[in-house]
C-alpha cells in the first residue's frame, strides 16, 4: 500500500472542491504555515508506535497492583522501559480524550462536548499526525477513531496517509466477525471481510503488523508513526471463551464474587475486580503488546522504535440512575471512574519505550496529561514544535531522563454535560496544581470540594471548608480559564435531582440492554 497522503480536507469539503484546478499553493490550509525544521537524519530518527487501549483503568494492569487481571506483556513493556505513575488524559470519556490527544488541546477549547453541533474534529485543527507526516513520517491508523462522522473528520483527512477500521463508531457491534458498529455509526474501512468468528483486538494487531512489514519492505529508509487504537476493552465486553473459562476457574479460587458489589457513592461504584469476561479481554489486550513487540524484533527494528501505551481514561466502574449497566472494573482506591472527574475517571496507565533513551524498570511520579503527547512526539522525531498547535501540551522528554517535571503546573479538566443515568456523574469540573485539586461542582445538589491527592489519593477527605482561602482561590483560577477559553456552558438540567422522567426513560432502555444516543454519540 502506498503511504503518500491524499491532499488534505479534500473529502466533502465544498472549499476544496471550489479549488480544484486553482495553484497548489492555494491549496495549503493556514495551519500549515508554522514552518518546519530541517529534520534529522532518516537513520536517526525513530519510529514511533502508539498503543492506546479504549476504557481500560489506571488498576487494570497488574504492574499497578491488580491481583485479578493478568498482563505480563505489559508488566514486561513497563520493566523494558518507563512507567509513568501520574499520568492523566484530559476528559474522562472517548471522543474528548482523543481530541486532546490527536490535538495536543484541552478538549473544552472547541467545545467539546457542549457544543453548538458541527464537526468534532475541525478541519481547521492540525494533528500531530499532520506534523509528523510533514517531517517525513509515513503515517498509519489502526482501529477507534470517534472522532466526528463526515470525511473532512476521518484519519485520512487528518494526516494518516493510511486508515484501517477508524470511523464514527464509538464501540463495534461485536468484537467478534462480522463486527459491525453501533446504530447510527460506521466502522471505518478495512475490515469488511474476515473469518468468521475471528477476534477484533487480534485482527487489529495483526493489521499494525502487516502495515509495518509492507512499509518496511517498500521503504525501508522511512520512520513511520503507527497508531494502534484498540475498540478494547469497551463495551460491549465479549471475549473469548478459553480465557473467559480461565478466569472464571480463578474467580472461583479467589471465593467467587463477593455479594457487597457496589459502594454507594457517585452513583454505585464497583468495589472489586471479578468481571471474567472482562479480565479475558485485557487477556487479549496483553497478547496484542506482546506479538506487537515480537514482531518489531524480528524485523530487526525494535531498538529504534518507541512505544507508547495508555488508555483513554478511566475504567468503567460507575453506574447511575437506571441501575441495571454491566460495569466492568473497580479502580478503588481511586475514586469513581469512567465519566467522572475524580482521578477514577481521569488517571490511566502509561509507559514509555525508547531504547537506548528510557532507563529500563525506572518510574516517573511526575504530573502528565495525553495533551503532552504530541510536542513529545515531535521531539523524538527531531520536528519543530507546533505551539500554536499544542498549546496545552508539555513535552515530556526531559522526564524520560530523570526530570521531575513542573510542580506548579495548572491543569483543567471540564465535564459540562453529565450522565446522571448512566455513569452517576453531574456537571463538573476539575483544577488540579500540584498536590491540590479542586472538584468544580455545577449540579445545584452538590457542592464543590478540596482534596489534597498526596495525603488523600483516593479523594474522600474534602478540605474546602478548613482551607477555605484556597478552595476560593481555585475556584477562581477555574472560573477565570473557563471563560478565557470560551468554553460551552454546563447542562444544569441534566443533574440526578431534576431528571427523574429521563431515569425512569434510561431504566427502560437499560432493560432492553440498549445504550442512550448520547452514549453512542459521545462515549
Amino acid at each position: 500500500m502506498p503511504f503518500n497522503l491524499p491532499p488534505r480536507r479534500i473529502f466533502g469539503s465544498a472549499v476544496a472542491i471550489a479549488l480544484i484546478g486553482t495553484s497548489a499553493v492555494a491549496m495549503i490550509p493556514a495551519a500549515t504555515a508554522e514552518p518546519a525544521p530541517a529534520a534529522k537524519k532518516e537513520t536517526q530518527r525513530p519510529n514511533i508506535l502508539v498503543i492506546l487501549m479504549d476504557d481500560l483503568g489506571w488498576r487494570d494492569v497488574s504492574y499497578a497492583g491488580s491481583d485479578f487481571y493478568e498482563t505480563p506483556a505489559i508488566d514486561q513493556l513497563a520493566r523494558d522501559g518507563m512507567r509513568f505513575d501520574n499520568a492523566y488524559v484530559a476528559y474522562p470519556r472517548c471522543t474528548p480524550s482523543r481530541y486532546a490527544l490527536m490535538t495536543g488541546r484541552n478538549p473544552a477549547r472547541a467545545q467539546i462536548p457542549g457544543g453548538t453541533g458541527g464537526e468534532v474534529m475541525a478541519a481547521s485543527e492540525f494533528t500531530v499526525a499532520e506534523a509528523l507526516h510533514d517531517a517525513g513520517y509515513a503515517t498509519f491508523f489502526v482501529g477507534k477513531w470517534h472522532l466526528g462522522k463526515t470525511p473532512d473528520a476521518m484519519p485520512e483527512a487528518q494526516g494518516f496517509d493510511i486508515n484501517i477500521g477508524g470511523g464514527s463508531a464509538g464501540a463495534t457491534g461485536s468484537h467478534f466477525f462480522p463486527y459491525g458498529a453501533e446504530k447510527g455509526r460506521a466502522m471505518g474501512p478495512g475490515l469488511e471481510t474476515g473469518k468468521p468468528g475471528e477476534y477484533l483486538t487480534d485482527r487489529l494487531t495483526d493489521e499494525t503488523i502487516r502495515l509495518i512489514e509492507e512499509h518496511r519492505k517498500a521503504k525501508p529508509g522511512q520512520p513511520f508513526f503507527a497508531y494502534l487504537s484498540h475498540y478494547a476493552v469497551h463495551t460491549p465486553l465479549q471475549a473469548k471463551a478459553e480465557y473467559r473459562a480461565k478466569f472464571a476457574r480463578k474467580l472461583a479460587a479467589m471465593g467467587g464474587a463477593k455479594a457487597d458489589a457496589y459502594l454507594a457513592r457517585d452513583g454505585e461504584t464497583k468495589k472489586y475486580q471479578d468481571n471474567v469476561t472482562y479480565a479475558a479481554m485485557i487477556a487479549s489486550m496483553d497478547d496484542s503488546v506482546g506479538k506487537v513487540r515480537a514482531a518489531l524484533s524480528r524485523m530487526g527494528i525494535a531498538d529504534n522504535t518507541v512505544i507508547v501505551f495508555t488508555s483513554d481514561h478511566g475504567g468503567l466502574s460507575n453506574r447511575g440512575a437506571g441501575g441495571n449497566r454491566e460495569v466492568a472494573t473497580s479502580n478503588l482506591p481511586l475514586r469513581a471512574g469512567k465519566g467522572h472527574v475524580y482521578d477514577g475517571g481521569t488517571r490511566v496507565p502509561m509507559i514509555v519505550l525508547w531504547p537506548g533513551h528510557t532507563r529500563p524498570g525506572s518510574r516517573s511520579s511526575a504530573f502528565v496529561n495525553n495533551t503532552d503527547h504530541y510536542p513529545s512526539w515531535l521531539e523524538m522525531a527531531g520536528a519543530a514544535l507546533r505551539p500554536k498547535s499544542h498549546v496545552d501540551g508539555i513535552p515530556y522528554l526531559p522526564l524520560l531522563s530523570g526530570g521531575k517535571g513542573d510542580p506548579a503546573r495548572a491543569t483543567y479538566w471540564y465535564s459540562p454535560r453529565p450522565r446522571p443515568n448512566q455513569t452517576g456523574d453531574t456537571a463538573a469540573g476539575a483544577v488540579r496544581v500540584g498536590d491540590w485539586k479542586l472538584v468544580r461542582s455545577y449540579d445545584p445538589s452538590k457542592k464543590d470540594e478540596l482534596f489534597n491527592l498526596s495525603a488523600d489519593p483516593n479523594e474522600s477527605k474534602d478540605l474546602s471548608a478548613s482551607d477555605s482561602k484556597r478552595a476560593a482561590s481555585m475556584r477562581q483560577q477555574i472560573d477565570g480559564w473557563l471563560a478565557s477559553i470560551g468554553a460551552a456552558k454546563p447542562h444544569l438540567g441534566r443533574g440526578a435531582e431534576t431528571d427523574k422522567k429521563a431515569a425512569r426513560k434510561e431504566k427502560r432502555r437499560a432493560a432492553k440492554g440498549k445504550e442512550t444516543a448520547r452514549e453512542q454519540e459521545e462515549d
